[in-house]
C-alpha cells in the first residue's frame, strides 16, 4: 500500500485521521523532527541563507565547506574528502571519474544503483556471490596486468553480508583492487564515534579505499561526501561534475559540525533502543541485521499487513523499481520511546 502524508514520518505519522506508530524509513537519529536539530539548522539558514546556488569553484567561496570536510576527515579518519549536494551525486562523481581505460569496473552483489551508469546500456550487473567476484576479479588479474580492478559494494547491504566482518570481501585480492564503497547507511551510526567502515575496511589493507555516502540518513541532512586520499578527492574535485554542480546547501553542511554534541546524545539513545528490542524480541532469526546497525530485515508480507492492522507502520516496498524484491524492515530510531518499542515487541511476540 502506497500512503500519501502531509508531514515527515518521524516517531508517529496520521493516516486517515487515525495515528500510526512508524518504524521505518532511515531517520536513524531522530533528527529531521527533533527540535535542537532544528534550532541549529534554522540558526545556520539565519547565517548562510537557504541555499548556495554557484559552483565550488567561484571566485567568491564559502569557508564552511573546507571546515566541513576537514571535520569529516577527522571523523572518519581519512586523508581527505569532499562534500556533494547529495549521496546518489557522490557515488556518481566516483563512478564516472573511475570510468577509465585504466580501470576495470566489478561490483559485488547487492550494489546500490547510485553506484552504477544510469545509462542502462552500460549498467555492468553484479555478482550473484562473491565467489563469482572472487573468480572474475582474479581471472582479470592473470589476464591483464595494465588495468586496475575496481569493486564497487555497499558497506550495509542489508543481507548481512558485508558489514561488520566483510567476509566476501577478505577472499578478494584486495591488495591488487581500488575498492569503492558507499557508506550510505552506516556512516553517523556505526564505527567510532558514528565515523562508519572507513577505518574497518582500511584494516584490509585494499590498494586503494574510496568511500562515498549520502549524509541524510546518519546525520538529517541534504548532503553526500566522499572520502579517501588528498591526492584522488583532489582529482575528483577537478572535474566538470564537481564543480559544475551547486554544492549542499551551506546551513546543511554547517550542521555536521554545530551538531556534534547531540549526535552523540542520540547515537546513545539509538544504541539503548536497539538493545531493549533486540532483548524483548523472542524469534530475532526471523529476521536480518547487522550488529548495532537499527534495520532489521525480513521476508514475511503478512507481518507487515498484521503490524498495519495493529496501527504500525514499517518499511515495505520493491526497491530499487517495480521489477525488484519485496524490502520489509523495522527500523528501530533515536526517536521512539520504551513504550513503542515494547509495544512493538509484544506485537511481534503474539504474531510469531
Amino acid at each position: 500500500m502506497t500512503i500519501y502524508t502531509d508531514g515527515f514520518p518521524g516517531r508517529e505519522l496520521e493516516l486517515d485521521q487515525k495515528k500510526f506508530l512508524y518504524f521505518g524509513g532511515t531517520s536513524y537519529l531522530g533528527l529531521q523532527t527533533d527540535e535542537a536539530f532544528q534550532e541549529i539548522f534554522i540558526s545556520n539558514i539565519r547565517k548562510y541563507g537557504t541555499n548556495y546556488g554557484a559552483s565550488r569553484k567561484s571566485n567568491v567561496r564559502l569557508s564552511v565547506y573546507e571546515k566541513a570536510e576537514q571535520f569529516l576527515c577527522q571523523l572518519v579518519g581519512c586523508e581527505s574528502s569532499a562534500t556533494v549536494s547529495s549521496g546518489y551525486l557522490a557515488g556518481q562523481l566516483v563512478r564516472q571519474t573511475m570510468d577509465t581505460k585504466e580501470h576495470r569496473l566489478f561490483y559485488a552483489p547487492n550494489t546500490h544503483s547510485a553506484l552504477y551508469s544510469p545509462t542502462p546500456s552500460t549498467k555492468l550487473k553484479p555478482y550473484i556471490t562473491f565467489t563469482a567476484l572472487n573468480i572474475a576479479v582474479r581471472s582479470h588479474l592473470e589476464t591483464n596486468q595494465e588495468t586496475t580492478p575496481v569493486v564497487f559494494l555497499d558497506a550495509i547491504d542489508f543481507s548481512g553480508a558485508n558489514y561488520p566482518d566483510f567476509e566476501g570481501l577478505r577472499t578478494l585480492p584486495l591488495e591488487k583492487i581500488i575498492l569503492v564503497v558507499d557508506d550510505s547507511h552506516g556512516i553517523g551510526i556505526v564505527g567510532e564515534n558514528g565515523g562508519g567502515v572507513f577505518s574497518r575496511l582500511r584494516a584490509l589493507n585494499p590498494k586503494e579505499l574510496i568511500v562515498c555516502c549520502s549524509l541524510g540518513k546518519g546525520f538529517g541532512v541534504q548532503a553526500g561526501s566522499i572520502f579517501g586520499t588528498e591526492k584522488r578527492i583532489e582529482q575528483f574535485m577537478d572535474t566538470p561534475f564537481f564543480g559544475g554542480a551547486s554544492p549542499a546547501a551551506p546551513a546543511a553542511v554547517a550542521c555536521l559540525m554545530d551538531g556534534k554534541a547531540l549526535f552523540l546524545e542520540k547515537r546513545e539513545a539509538l544504541i539503548h533502543n536497539i538493545t531493549l528490542f533486540m532483548s524483548n524480541v523472542k524469534t530475532l532469526d526471523r529476521f536480518k541485521f547487522m550488529e548495532g546497525h537499527p534495520a532489521f530485515s525480513f521476508t514475511d508480507e503478512k507481518l507487515v499487513s498484521y503490524l498495519e492492522r495493529q496501527n504500525v507502520l514499517v518499511t515495505s516496498f520493491r526497491y530499487p523499481d517495480e521489477d525488484s524484491f519485496l524490502m520489509s524492515r523495522i527500523v528501530i530510531s533515536a526517536h521512539h520511546k520504551k513504550e513503542d518499542i515494547l509495544l512493538l515487541c509484544n506485537l511481534i511476540n503474539s504474531y510469531l
